[in-house]
């Protein structure tokens, strides 16, 4: 059916809210990467959506950014 939205396509992705959360903590992509123990690119990568991360990488970037995973991709 033409027009149909998907339960939960309005729902904002993770990506958006990790990089405010990012600059929100005063961080750059690199300083989040060296702080995760991951690359900038894979940092660019979760936050235009293009990667998802393991639960350890979630955990980490939550703990990096002060806040749970819960709040990033809840």
């Amino acid at each position: 059916m033409a027009g149909t939205i998907r339960a939960g396509a309005e729902e904002p992705s993770a990506g958006p809210r990790i990089r405010d959360g990012r600059r929100s903590a005063g961080l750059t992509q690199q300083q989040l990467a060296e702080a995760t123990g991951v690359s900038r690119q894979t940092v660019i990568s979760v936050e235009t959506g293009d990667y998802s991360p393991s639960v350890y990488l979630a955990l980490r970037i939550a703990r990096a950014l002060g806040t749970s995973v819960e709040a990033l991709w809840g």
